[in-house]
């Protein structure tokens, strides 16, 4: 695979794995922390019998998505960064998308729409690579 190549995919998988980290912690883990349970913050309905280590202010949740989440988070802004260098992206571009991977649902939004762009910029160079059948 070559190194352009290499970055994009991986910014690809990283965008995913963080989009879904995002929207685990803002719909689930969040939630089950802050609003649900005796014990937390905004309590707005008891724990269901038997699944308080899930809810509260000490909820395991926040160990298996928030903790993971900011790791990926920063592994997608480093290759964010390696992209936009070997793209010649401005800063704007640049902080634009790894900004968008902090804000629910948005980050996939950009990343589609950067691998539409992607596959359309790599259209012609991949056709003039194809041999011409001798007729």
């Amino acid at each position: 695979m070559e190194k352009k190549r290499l970055a994009f995919t991986l910014y690809r998988v990283l965008a995913y794995a963080a989009g879904v980290f995002l929207l685990l912690l803002a719909f689930v883990a969040m939630p089950a922390k802050y609003l649900v349970s005796e014990t937390a913050r905004f309590p707005l309905v008891p724990a269901p019998a038997g699944t308080e280590r899930l809810f509260g202010e000490d909820s395991v949740l926040m160990l298996f998505v928030a903790i993971p989440h900011g790791y990926v988070y920063m592994a997608y802004v480093l290759v964010v960064v390696w992209v936009a260098l070997e793209r010649r992206w401005g800063a704007g571009r640049t902080l634009g998308v790894a900004v968008a991977g902090t804000i629910p649902f948005v980050g996939l939004i950009v990343e589609h729409r950067l691998a539409k762009a992607e596959k359309a910029a790599d259209a012609p160079s991949q056709a003039a690579e194809v041999p011409v059948g001798e007729g």
